[in-house]
């Protein structure tokens, strides 16, 4: 067992990585500005309410709490939802922050989030892949502030890797688009529609590219991830989703409607095959998900009465995977 640090353990992904790490037999210290009510708090998980972003504070509750893990997953979590500049300098003071705090305080094994969106999709000035599917060796090209915050966290803790060598072990993961279980039942994504709306309209997954990511499994992997980071190259990055694609058709045939020019690129996206790869984690860690729409959703699915029209809108929206 382990004692874990995990900072924005109150967010969408936060309840489910505290819950699934304590029910793992972690001894799990939730860090957020917002607390959860009593009832939501999992057994096993001690709350703590404070701002990282105050000066000396994430070097404060480190020491208190002396940690064998950090896990950081404290950030404005959707893009455009403030100014650009609020964005950048929230996200990436508080990576530096932590990081650097878990760093000087000498915490053995520190994780950060990052994001698929480091990679680009979505930008108004148009974008295409090298190849499909998107993996990490994809050459990352932010357009917005909140992709290019998490692009920098991940190189803040490639930068503390450098300089620590092995002392300290470092890596950082690009969860797909959250899914938290409520969400299955019915529950407003963070768009504000269902997940069976989402299925039903090809547009409304279209910008994410059709990933997602059920938050329990997140909370496996990074179960996984520190059980095993002695054991891998330090400072990696790895992509976290389903083994699927968001999509009740072949992305073969739905990509080239929403992404101009990726004909040639998707056409081995048949079947169920999602856009982005997780075989690093696969290979790497021996992490596979365990959940996918199919086996999750408790609601049906709506009619699908939206056209390829749809994909002009699609492709201007904005929003987080």
């Amino acid at each position: 067992m382990s004692r874990i640090f995990v900072t924005g353990g109150s967010g969408r992904l936060g309840r489910s990585v505290v819950a699934g790490l304590a029910s793992a037999g972690h001894e799990v210290i939730s860090v957020d500005r917002d607390a959860l009510p009593p009832g939501q708090l999992p057994p096993g998980v001690k709350q703590i309410t404070g701002d990282l972003l105050a000066p000396g504070e994430a070097l404060r509750l480190l020491r208190e709490t002396m940690p064998d893990a950090v896990i950081h997953l404290a950030a404005i979590a959707v893009p455009f939802s403030a100014p650009e500049d609020v964005i950048f300098a929230t996200n990436t003071r508080l990576a530096f922050s932590v990081v650097s705090a878990a760093t000087e305080v000498g915490v053995p094994k520190i994780v950060t989030a990052s994001s698929p969106t480091v990679l680009g999709y979505g930008s108004p000035a148009g974008w295409l892949p090298p190849s499909f599917p998107l993996d990490e060796r994809t050459p990352p090209k932010p357009w917005n502030a909140y992709a290019l915050s998490k692009l920098i966290a991940e190189q803040t803790v490639q930068m503390f890797a450098a300089a620590q060598g092995e002392k300290i072990r470092y890596a950082a993961f690009r969860p797909c688009y959250v899914i938290s279980p409520e969400e299955w039942a019915g529950a407003p994504t963070q768009q504000g529609h269902t997940l069976a709306e989402r299925l039903a309209d090809p547009a409304l997954s279209a910008p994410a590219l059709f990933n997602y990511v059920d938050a329990r499994d997140v909370a496996d992997f990074l179960d996984l991830l520190l059980a095993n980071m002695d054991a891998i190259p330090n400072g990696e990055t790895f992509f976290v989703g389903a083994a699927d694609a968001l999509a009740t058709a072949p992305l073969s045939e739905l990509m080239p409607q929403f992404l101009p020019g990726s004909e040639g690129l998707s056409a081995g996206l048949t079947g169920t095959s999602p856009a982005f790869s997780i075989a690093k984690a696969q290979e790497l860690l021996g992490w596979h998900p365990r959940r996918s729409w199919r086996t999750e959703l408790t609601t049906p699915i709506p009619p699908n009465d939206k056209t390829p029209a749809m994909a002009t809108a699609a492709r201007g929206a904005k929003e987080t995977p």
